[in-house]
């Protein structure tokens, strides 16, 4: 059973209401989480209050040590992590292992560096007489929204920036995955003061009092568009900062001059990590069309070969989905394809048991498809041929979103001029997916606003300050 933790203590929700935990390798129940209610958010808000009167002014030094610490603590507490996440994710325990915990070590270990080099303008004197200063302060105290596709490596890059710059957090996981969470906020007490990282289990009416209540003065979210602006329009009742990184639908811009098969092999990779549950996932395929059916071809036959796994311990490429209510969505928008939609393998439930779904290629879709302008978050890609540059900027740019994309070229000059049209927060070339701590990760257009990860996510949580006196 998870559990809250408030002000370092390992609480039940005040008026015990609780929610199911189900393994979606089996759709089965295993668990369950408190549904915290008001006096629950009023308990962690004011402890996170209380804590960052003191923490607000520890030292860079004192900061990157505790993160330090809790990067080893994360690290020597690797497989408990990857358990608890599996129980409730049905990802792969070598996935995990090898690739996102890492990941968070290395997360939070860049973090504990970046608290040693916030930086300012230096002191100078611009008018006669007086002398001016920049203090980058930290904005106080932060309310954390995580999403479940990545419950622990997203609680890292919102905790690690928030403590890094001197803030106290209150997180809120998600409700089907809040216990690797859990755990990291009770290894973060081992190594922080009590009350600087609080975790908060609850569905989305906690979130709903999270962000509305006066304490937290920024909010940040990783989740669906229709979230983030539920949540920009609630923090805007009191002018909270905000700071979302939502939905993404990136394309992937493949022309003519490419290996087409070694190609194919990166796509499904990019597309079906994950089970697709991945806001930067290589879902849109747009080709030239010179190369359209050798490409569909290839990917079909890549795709047809990605393993589904019903325990974390086995080899498999990816798992289920994350719910039923998700396995159901994404049903649903292939039940509604277009009659020229061309299904050239999966498309439908995999198995009887859990949220399984075949691995799916789609040609024959247009641009104002609901296929092709929502974001799937599924094992699921479409394929649109495209005949020139121009063609092909606009089909990509022509979605709501802006957070990924990538261009696939042998090209050097038409790679420049595209990724320079792309309206996309990331641009890859050749490659689809790999992020590193010290680059930025984030969006425009209805993809949000604000970085995570790299020195720029300290600008969300830090705010600038001018001194002026009389010399």
């Amino acid at each position: 059973m998870a559990h809250n933790v408030i002000n370092g203590e390992r609480l039940s929700g005040v008026d015990g209401r609780t929610t199911d935990l189900v393994d979606p390798t089996t759709g089965e129940v295993r668990g369950s989480a408190p549904i915290s209610g008001p006096s629950d958010v009023d308990d962690a808000l004011h402890a996170a209050a209380t804590a960052f009167r003191s923490w607000r002014r520890s030292t860079p030094g004192e900061r990157a040590n505790a993160l330090l610490g809790l990067a080893d603590a994360v690290e020597d507490n690797a497989k408990l992590l990857a358990d608890a996440e599996c129980a409730e994710t049905g990802k792969q325990w070598h996935v995990l292992l090898d690739e996102e915990i890492p990941a968070c070590v290395d997360a939070l270990r860049f973090f504990a560096g970046a608290a040693r080099n916030l930086d300012g303008k230096a002191a100078g004197e611009y008018a006669t007489g007086l002398t001016s200063t920049i203090r980058r302060e930290p904005v106080g105290v932060c309310a954390q929204i995580a999403p479940w596709n990545y419950p622990l490596l997203m609680a890292v890059w919102k905790i690690a920036p928030a403590v890094a710059a001197g803030n106290t957090t209150v997180l809120k996981p998600a409700e089907t995955t809040p216990s690797s969470a859990v755990l990291l906020a009770e290894l973060a007490g081992e190594h922080l003061p009590p009350g600087v990282v609080n975790v908060l289990c609850g569905d989305r009416e906690t979130g709903r009092l999270l962000v509305e209540h006066p304490t937290p003065a920024l909010v940040s979210i990783t989740g669906s568009t229709r979230a983030g602006m539920q949540v920009a329009a609630s923090a805007a009742a009191t002018l909270k900062r905000t700071h979302l990184e939502l939905g993404g639908n990136a394309p992937v811009l493949v022309f003519d001059d490419v290996d087409v098969a070694d190609t194919a092999e990166k796509i499904v990779g990019a597309a079906f990590y994950n089970a697709g549950q991945d806001c930067t996932a290589a879902s849109r395929v747009l080709v030239h069309a010179d190369v359209h059916d050798e490409l569909v071809e290839a990917l079909t036959k890549v795709a047809s070969a990605q393993r589904t796994g019903r325990g974390s311990r086995e080899a498999a490429d990816f798992g289920p989905l994350n719910s039923q209510a998700q396995l159901d969505r994404v049903t649903g928008l292939i039940s509604r394809l277009p009659s020229g939609a061309v299904v050239h393998c999966g498309g439908h439930r995999f198995g009887d048991r859990g949220f399984f779904f075949a691995p799916t290629v789609i040609s024959g879709v247009g641009q104002d498809d609901e296929i092709v302008q929502e974001e799937v978050f599924a094992p699921v890609i479409t394929v649109q041929a495209f005949h020139s540059e121009e063609q092909a900027v606009e089909l990509a740019n022509g979605v709501p979103y802006g957070l990924a994309s990538s261009v696939w070229s042998e090209n050097h000059r038409r790679v420049l001029r595209i990724s320079s049209a792309l309206d996309f927060g990331c641009v890859w070339v050749n490659t689809h997916g790999p992020l590193v701590s010290e680059m930025p990760h984030g969006g425009f257009k209805q993809s949000g606003h604000g970085k995570d990860l790299s020195a720029y996510s300290l600008d969300d949580y830090t705010r600038v300050k001018h001194v002026m006196s009389a010399v």
